[in-house]
């Protein structure tokens, strides 16, 4: 059935967010109700009938002041105006950031004024007596967080409407006509807003690019990266560029590095990966201690500051990771070939290279530009295998070769005391107040077309932890060389943990039975290691693992080194991994300037490109878990006449969030679909209570439900409630 057809313009009916915007803008100046007509461009007796009416309104709230008959000055209280954050909720409300309130500020539906999610926009904040919910009208939008959207287009005569599947979108986008471009109707598209007039009830915009049809594979997740505005190609030119890059190994680049190339060297990554940009080396010395290398790809040799490349990578600033693809920063001709320190290959690095004692002490350390020979590349499945067996001979069923094959008695016992070391150095981290966050990762097994065939769990082990170790400590001992030498640097940084949202987790997990101890930071950190423990392989670990992550303080980079606080370290930076962030290229570089004996450089400067950092690897992050979320309603679209058990993750006024216990996804069961009682939301409860039984439906019951729907588009799941686990 086709969407009936709206007009695009209609009049206001409510002028008092217009009328204050002129106001404010004119602070010293009175305006009478002709004056305000004529800035709106409102000459028609209906609409001045209007603006009279709300001139007196505003008075009557005090939010304008008559200077004299019929004229008006904005209210004279500087401090009732504010700069600040729209957080648009999904009922066509929002809540108003800003640093000066406590609480946050609400904004109704008929005050947001054109205002958009995570827009910048001046707000007159009014009701703030004590007791009272302060409230708010967007007086101006500031600045627009972005103009680019995803959506289905609904094409008409003589117009289109684009709609949105983001629920804290609450307006559709009018397309002229002329600005259709080459999309049909009902296809999925990359619309961009170019203006929302003053009398229109929706912005107006064009189609830059059409992503396909609703619900196919490749639509839905070009649809992902044009939602967060990340690319899906590198442009023609940049990919010229990288290909003329001379890649080759020089004996005159070698002579300016130390050479590493007959020190024992190997690497250890996922079994899938395709770019290795860390390796490590061993050595035993004759004093007993051990010479141990980090060695990470040098990519600020190939990646000139200034040329298009670079540019690009800036830009860019994460590789993205989705279920079915990676989004990399660099052109494959550097990340999987040039930089990726594939087996039995001389490869350019740079390089933490460390003498350790028996006990994991750091007695002395160097960093600098290496080159290496790596020989052997390893999966971490078959690393775990000579840990826990000692075994030499790695078996068909877990060789990424596709064969059995014997590694060396050399790199056997360089692996075994690898691990061993790195068991201290993980036992210290944690003594000294480290949490340790371990939450199972969902992945998908796909077939040629990218289609899920089946889900398992990535549960880190010893080989991870090995790895992790050392990446650790470069990251760790580079940030604290460069930091007690107070020179401006890329730091890592990790606040104290949301106190506000650590009660709240206390709330839900206190119905299972655990605490924490909230005495001190260190009691935290204790208390959470001590939470994991106990309910690591438990029905509600997911849940409480989600909890308590979401509980930490985001990590991000920074010039102002706090430390990080989830990690115990003074100082962190991000070293190991260059070829997919550019918060490590920065890092790579600033390093060797000051091994040069650079001198501090301008910290303005690099703060700047650590908040751009920060702010791509959120959207890259939000990309990635919505591709998840879609892939899971793509699987779950196969197994529609199956029964699931689940655990209620979460219990709100419409209904209860249910996880699937075997393959982690989670959709909703609607309040008015279980049938056994008439339920309702019992906030102090955090559960459904039916209203004849008093039964109680809460976090962490275990129920059975059957797919309802499974919407690709929306990346959401609806639930049948069959009944409760016995």
């Amino acid at each position: 059935m086709s969407k009936k057809i709206r007009k695009p313009i209609k009049k206001e009916k409510d002028f008092s967010g217009k009328i204050l915007k002129i106001l404010s803008q004119n602070a010293n100046k009175p305006f009478n109700y002709k004056q305000i007509g004529a800035k709106l461009e409102l000459d028609d007796t209906n609409s001045r009938n209007q603006i009279i009416k709300d001139l007196k309104i505003l008075a009557a709230q005090k939010k304008i002041v008559e200077t004299e008959p019929g004229k008006y000055l904005v209210k004279a209280i500087s401090q009732d105006y504010y700069e600040g954050t729209i957080d648009m909720t999904s009922r066509k409300t929002a809540y108003f950031i800003c640093d000066e309130f406590e609480e946050d500020v609400f904004i109704p539906t008929n005050n947001l004024n054109r205002a958009l999610d995570k827009d910048k926009v001046k707000v007159y904040v009014y009701n703030r007596r004590k007791g009272k919910r302060p409230e708010g009208e967007v007086i101006e939008v500031v600045e627009r967080d972005k103009t680019e959207f995803v959506g289905v287009i609904d094409i008409q005569a003589n117009f289109a409407f684009v709609s949105t599947a983001n629920p804290k979108m609450y307006t559709d986008i009018f397309i002229p006509k002329d600005k259709i471009g080459e999309a049909e109707n009902g296809d999925v598209v990359l619309v961009k807003i170019d203006d929302w007039p003053k009398r229109a009830d929706s912005p107006f915009g064009s189609v830059i690019r059409v992503l396909g049809k609703p619900g196919e594979h490749n639509t839905e997740i070009h649809a992902i990266l044009a939602e967060y505005g990340l690319p899906a190609d590198f442009p023609v030119e940049v990919e010229v560029f990288a290909q003329k890059i001379d890649t080759s190994i020089q004996e005159s680049e070698i002579a300016k590095r130390r050479d590493m190339r007959d020190t024992l060297t190997f690497t250890i990554d996922p079994k899938d990966a395709k770019d290795f940009d860390d390796a490590l080396s061993f050595k035993k010395l004759e004093n007993g201690n051990f010479e141990i290398g980090i060695h990470i790809a040098d990519v600020s040799y190939y990646l000139e500051e200034g040329t298009i490349l670079d540019d690009e990578a800036y830009q860019r600033a994460t590789s993205v990771y989705l279920v079915d693809r990676v989004v990399p920063m660099l052109p494959e001709v550097l990340s999987n070939f040039a930089c990726s320190l594939r087996p039995n290959e001389e490869k350019y690095t740079f390089s933490a290279v460390f003498e350790v004692s028996p006990t994991s002490q750091v007695v002395n350390q160097w960093f600098g530009r290496t080159v290496i020979y790596s020989d052997q590349r390893f999966a971490y499945e078959e690393a775990q295998y000579i840990i826990e067996t000692k075994d030499n001979t790695i078996p068909v069923d877990i060789s990424i070769t596709g064969e059995s094959y014997v590694v060396s008695d050399e790199i056997v016992e360089a692996t075994l005391k690898l691990d061993e070391l790195a068991k201290i150095l993980r036992k210290k981290r944690m003594q000294n107040g480290a949490i340790s966050f371990d939450k199972v990762e969902v992945k998908f097994n796909l077939n040629e077309e990218g289609e899920p065939e089946g889900v398992y769990f990535k549960i880190s082990k010893d080989a991870n932890h090995l790895i992790e170790e050392f990446m650790l400590l470069a990251n760790r001992k580079v940030a604290e060389y460069i930091g007690k030498q107070k020179k401006t640097f890329v730091y890592r940084i990790h606040d104290e943990p949301n106190e506000d949202k650590l009660i709240a987790m206390q709330t839900v997990i206190a119905k299972f039975g655990y605490k924490i101890d909230f005495r001190n930071k260190g009691d935290i950190a204790k208390s959470l290691n001590s939470l994991m423990e106990e309910v690591n392989g438990k029905k509600e670990q997911n849940l409480i693992d989600t909890l308590a992550i979401r509980s930490m303080s985001k990590a991000k980079y920074s010039t102002d080194n706090i430390g990080h606080y989830g990690l115990a370290f003074d100082y962190y930076s991000h070293f190991t991994s260059p070829i997919r962030r550019y918060p490590d290229v920065m890092v790579h570089r600033l390093l060797q300037y000051y091994l040069d004996g650079g001198a501090s450089v301008d910290e303005e400067t690099y703060e700047t490109k650590s908040l751009h950092c920060s702010n791509m690897e959120s959207l890259a992050t939000n990309a990635e878990r919505d591709s998840i979320k879609y892939m899971q309603v793509k699987y779950m679209q196969d197994h529609q006449d199956e029964e699931f058990l689940g655990v209620i993750s979460g219990v709100t006024e419409w209904g209860i969030y249910v996880e699937i216990v075997s393959n982690k996804c989670e959709g909703m069961v609607r309040i008015r679909e279980i049938k056994d009682d008439y339920y309702t939301f019992d906030e102090k409860q955090y559960a459904l209570v039916g209203a004849t039984s008093n039964s109680i439906l809460q976090l962490g019951d275990e129920i059975y439900v059957k797919v309802k729907n499974a919407d690709l588009v929306k990346k959401q799941l609806d639930f049948h409630f069959l009944r409760r686990a016995e």
